[in-house]
């Protein structure tokens, strides 16, 4: 309507401006109107028009959204359950929708945005995808797709939402994803799909990325593809001649120094950079069920058997199931520990509480988000419910430690590709403050309960040892951080693998040294 307004003036003031008024006094004038008002119904015409095209654009794109809502809210967990269902969520609501509320829904867009995710959340979104990417070695195609294991609803990337991928890795100066994503962009738009990226903008991108990795003759190669399509696309003319002169250079180079090994250590350009985690490899194996260690001989020591605590009272007349997971350092797996009501209402009280999970800067001492956990947590005191309190009862029964050290009960959940890479639960001889304030010393022993099944992904590894321990409702696994000598017992580095498809919460408990003198003497051996 305002392009109709504004039309219309701006035809009435081409009359105006030879004659100020008095219409009615000059037939002569009066004529200039006729012809006045045929533009402006010329104008209105051509309005209807531009209106009808967006309005149907819009009704194509709320039928959409109307089918797509319906099934996302029928099951929330479920659908996000899948990794590329959640990206689309958060990109959608960070780009396509503001785009579309500045268009037809412009009183209450300022309301509604404070509630959509951020450039920072689309950012994290897309990391998270390329994490799962890199640990569980699916290619852009297999995700694009939705083509991942345990999923029961249809997610597909369409090309901008790959473009969008790229895009984010491209300005995180992350070029080995850039290319991947890129070049899965092209595919999708050479098989026919449409899209609103341009295959230009595409190939600018991509040229740029793999002259990034040094693959110099691709980047000249696609190049002249994006200047076939753009003649006048400035910089990739500049880049072009760049880019000859580079390769000029190259077979000067060549020629009078390089050796054929030299020559051929130059053609993996596109491989993943290494990066700060030093057991990366073996880490991301065991969360792809690859290279555990535990041999035939050595599975033969594991046993089933109920567990009565040391005959504690309230576990003789129900002992729990516990079965061994690995036999050095002894973890144990209990079986039936928090029923599906407990855990329900413990996800009911921790969840309005959840924040982002820190760690502890190792330098300063405080606590801070890192890339290498993703997931929130929160904190539940005995108080908050008697759930809580009776949950604490029961792992003080199995363990025979008491609780009255250890830490309040963590709750957490982990988003799309949340993780918690390799790390301790105990602090080791150059953190000797790191619980200085709770005054109950070390962490000596950890109790972690699985509240929920997880369809991929997700499992509790030990790169040290090579063990794998896989997410079950209701399940609990049980270590000691410390060997009887207090010292710290190294082999327990472990990690939280990403969650591929599924939605992951646990809780856990921290038993502290304080307290536990004469439940857990000390010795010289490390065997319990």
């Amino acid at each position: 309507m305002k392009l109709w307004v504004s039309t219309l003036l701006m035809a009435w003031l081409g009359v105006l401006g030879s004659v100020q008024a008095e219409f009615f006094t000059s037939i002569g004038h009066m004529t200039d109107l006729i012809y006045a008002e045929k533009d402006l119904v010329q104008s209105l015409k051509e309005y209807i028009i531009v209106e009808e095209a967006k309005l149907l654009k819009i009704k194509s794109w709320a039928t959409k959204m109307e089918a797509l809502t319906s099934k996302s809210t029928a099951d929330p967990e479920g659908y996000l359950a899948h990794p590329v269902n959640a990206y689309k969520l958060v990109k959608r609501l960070n780009t396509e929708w503001p785009a579309l509320e500045d268009l037809v829904l412009q009183d209450s867009a300022a309301v509604q945005r404070q509630f959509f995710p951020t450039d920072e959340d689309e950012k994290g979104a897309a990391k998270a995808l390329m994490r799962l990417q890199d640990t569980y070695k699916l290619d852009p195609d297999m995700i694009s797709r939705g083509e991942l294991p345990g999923t029961k609803y249809q997610a597909v990337m369409s090309v901008d939402d790959c473009f969008g991928m790229g895009r984010s890795a491209y300005n995180e100066g992350d070029y080995y994803h850039t290319v991947l994503w890129m070049e899965q962009v092209l595919k999708q738009l050479d098989a026919g799909e449409e899209a609103t990226t341009p295959k230009a903008q595409v190939l600018d991108y991509l040229s740029y990325a793999v002259f990034q990795l040094g693959d110099l003759h691709r980047a000249l190669e696609l190049t002249r593809r994006l200047l076939s399509l753009d003649p006048s696309h400035e910089r990739a003319g500049g880049n072009l001649r760049y880019f000859e002169h580079l390769l000029e250079e190259e077979r000067e180079k060549r020629l009078l120094n390089q050796t054929d090994a030299e020559l051929a250590a130059q053609e993996s350009f596109y491989e993943r950079p290494v990066d700060y985690l030093p057991e990366r490899d073996v880490y991301e194996s065991l969360c792809r069920g690859e290279g555990v260690k535990l041999t035939p001989r050595r599975q033969k020591r594991l046993f089933c058997r109920y567990h009565h605590g040391n005959r504690t009272p309230q576990l003789l007349i129900a002992p729990f199931k516990e079965e061994d997971e690995w036999d050095s350092p002894h973890i144990v797996r209990y079986y039936d520990v928090m029923s599906d009501e407990e855990i329900e209402r413990i996800k009911e009280i921790a969840k309005p509480k959840l924040a982002r999970a820190t760690v502890r800067d190792p330098k300063t001492g405080v606590l801070t988000v890192a890339s290498y956990r993703v997931s929130k947590s929160s904190w539940l005191e005995e108080d908050d419910d008697p759930v809580v309190a009776r949950v604490n009862r029961r792992m003080q029964h199995i363990t025979g430690l008491t609780v009255k050290t250890a830490e309040l009960l963590q709750v957490a959940n982990y988003g799309m590709g949340g993780q918690y890479e390799p790390h301790f639960d105990f602090s080791r001889s150059h953190e000797r403050d790191a619980f200085k304030r709770l005054g109950t010393g070390n962490r000596v022993a950890t109790f972690l309960n699985y509240m929920s099944d997880v369809e991929a992904g997700g499992a509790t590894v030990f790169p040290d040892l090579g063990a794998a321990i896989w997410p079950k409702k209701g399940t609990a696994v049980f270590w000691y951080n410390l060997l009887r000598s207090g010292e710290g017992d190294y082999r327990t580095r472990h990690a939280a693998c990403p969650v591929l498809v599924g939605c992951k919460w646990v809780s856990n408990k921290w038993f502290h040294e304080r307290g536990q003198e004469f439940l857990r003497p000390c010795g010289s051996t490390e065997v319990d």
